[in-house]
């Protein structure tokens, strides 16, 4: 079964949470914030506390201008339109929530929790660690996407999947579980 993240949304859609605003971050974290890194593609994707531990496929955009969703299952995907994890600005990450009836590489996303962390192997042999921040869900017509897409001061990740009920009739899944987490520990082994 093929499930689409409903990241059908234009990049350049207005953010509107659900309630009709997008909730700020927490200004303070639990570590330090780190100085982003040099660019290097991302290879591999861990998340601990929730099994995750995925290798990294390149996603782009489709033809409408909308993020493309991993090939399968079992692939993590990085939107080589966004900066690579660890260089300064919003890394994004995306993966189905599950596939065929069997669980996807997000499928635990939703329970994460703020202080978790997430670590992102690079190509040059460094991890950029990045600490959660919040787990946030959203109608997927109401998409923040200056929120996930935006600059930021600093080097951010966002991951990315399908979250709510599932909608049989159109196949898909009614909202999006979006985590925002900052960088913390770069250039350190795994955690």
């Amino acid at each position: 079964m093929l499930v689409v993240l409903a990241l059908a949304v234009p990049l350049g859609a207005p953010p509107v949470a659900i309630g009709g605003t997008v909730p700020p971050l927490p200004t303070a974290t639990l570590r330090p914030a780190a100085a982003p890194l040099s660019p290097s593609d991302p290879v591999r994707a861990r998340a601990p506390s929730i099994g995750l531990d995925s290798g990294l496929v390149p996603l782009g955009l489709t033809g409408r201008g909308t993020l493309e969703v991993p090939p399968d299952g079992a692939a993590t995907g990085w939107y080589t339109g966004a900066p690579a994890p660890g260089s300064r600005g919003p890394a994004v990450l995306a993966a189905h929530v599950d596939w065929d009836h069997e669980p996807g590489p997000f499928f635990r996303l939703h329970a994460l929790s703020p202080g978790d962390l997430v670590s992102v192997d690079r190509a040059d042999g460094t991890t950029a660690t990045f600490e959660v921040q919040a787990v946030r869900r959203y109608a997927k017509d109401r998409f923040p996407t200056a929120a996930v897409y935006g600059d930021l001061p600093g080097a951010g990740l966002r991951m990315i999947t399908c979250g709510g009920t599932f909608d049989r009739g159109v196949r898909s899944y009614t909202d999006n579980v979006v985590v925002l987490a900052s960088l913390v520990d770069p250039g350190r082994g795994p955690v």
